[in-house]
């Protein structure tokens, strides 16, 4: 997912940050490795959320204007048409389905001007709270329509469907894997081994310890 993130802006910016809380010493390491030119922002002690999240990039932001995807959305493709015709003053956001600003969209992405990024504050907010509500009522905020694939990945059973999404409904093999046994409609993480005799039927095998049971989702959305 981080990688995948970092795929869709990489070829309208070379300034790539990530902000990280959760397992910093696993996100760093890996980012060292994938992704050697890509700037790693932790978050100290709690979450910061986004908004806070650029607040405490600010140094490192220095004055330039701010794309922000989430690193836990599949939306497959760049971000490239989000800034086509951008006129670098008003905040624009790029929603998946509609084209109408609310607390419920599902974002595919976002730009601000560095005036707005500056605003941020380092404590834990978000951007519709302390930035987009009040850029909104002003008549700073442009919401323009995002039509690719989009999966918001908030749970497994979100993650496995992003998963079946981009496969065409194969189960995916991470590199490494070993699969003796049978996996369907399933993600299979690197490294990890599905033994002989075991069927895997909509599943994240996650290490050769754990494995995710999903229920009750098909491609294209949630079963009844």
């Amino acid at each position: 997912m981080l990688d995948h993130a970092i795929d869709r802006v990489a070829d309208v910016t070379a300034a790539i940050a990530v902000n990280v809380h959760a397992e910093p010493d696993a996100m760093r390491a890996h980012v060292a490795a994938a992704q050697p030119a890509v700037h790693v922002s932790v978050e100290p002690v709690e979450e910061r959320g986004t908004a806070g999240a650029i607040g405490l990039l600010r140094r490192w932001i220095d004055g330039r204007d701010v794309v922000v995807v989430n690193g836990d959305t599949w939306a497959p493709g760049s971000v490239a048409p989000l800034l086509e015709g951008w006129d670098r003053e008003r905040i624009r956001i790029f929603v998946h389905g509609s084209d109408r600003f609310s607390d419920l969209m599902l974002i595919a992405g976002s730009v601000m001007p560095w005036a707005d990024a500056k605003a941020m504050p380092e404590t834990p907010s978000g951007l519709f709270e302390v930035s987009w509500r009040a850029a909104h009522e002003a008549g700073r905020v442009e919401v323009i329509r995002h039509h690719g694939p989009f999966v918001d990945c908030a749970t497994p059973a979100d993650y496995l469907r992003a998963n079946l999404e981009a496969s065409g409904g194969t189960t995916v093999v991470g590199d490494g894997a070993v699969v003796e046994g049978t996996a369907t409609e399933s993600v299979v993480w690197p490294g990890v081994t599905v033994p002989r005799g075991e069927h895997l039927h909509r599943a994240i095998r996650a290490s050769d310890e754990m494995t995710v049971l999903v229920r009750g989702v098909a491609r294209g959305g949630p079963v009844a």
